[in-house]
């Protein structure tokens, strides 16, 4: 059994946008990091996002990216541990996220998938990669709202 999942949204608007939305830091500190994100997604870069869900900044490794098409983070597995206990530290292991940007209807629209992959099999590896795909689920609804209507559902959702 491998542990993995993939997420999708469909997204009106053109790829490039959307791209953006999701690499700039600005852009998506308004609508998913509620805590900031610090750094531009890019090759070999290593950026900070912060939640309020989750007090602290998480790094992120860049691992690849290709403009418009795709980019592929790596980051430290959230699991379960014990309430004294650094999650980072605990966990011990990365997972994968692959991101992946795709136009539709002549460019006018974009297809956005999600995957995340890489947790112990375990039933906290388990309970974590629930959690994430929630929480990527959630990320697309917001970057769905933020760039086609300028709403941020984050907002006063997590503090």
């Amino acid at each position: 059994m491998e542990l993995k999942f993939e997420v999708s949204t469909r997204v009106a608007r053109p790829v490039h946008e959307v791209f953006e939305a999701v690499a700039d830091p600005a852009k998506l500190s308004a609508y998913f990091t509620t805590g900031g994100a610090v750094g531009r997604l890019e090759t070999g870069a290593t950026v900070q996002w912060e939640f309020a869900d989750y007090p602290g900044a998480f790094p992120v490794q860049v691992v690849e990216v290709v403009q418009d098409q795709k980019i592929v983070l790596r980051w430290q597995a959230n699991e379960s541990v014990p309430a004294d206990a650094d999650p980072v530290v605990a966990a011990g292991y990365m997972t994968t996220v692959t991101m992946t940007f795709a136009p539709l209807d002549d460019g006018a629209r974009t297809l956005v998938r999600i995957a995340e992959e890489g947790w112990r099999e375990t039933p906290t590896g388990l309970k974590a990669s629930y959690g994430n795909c929630m929480g990527w689920s959630q990320m697309l609804s917001a970057l769905k709202a933020s760039v086609e209507y300028g709403i941020n559902l984050r907002t006063g959702a997590y503090r």
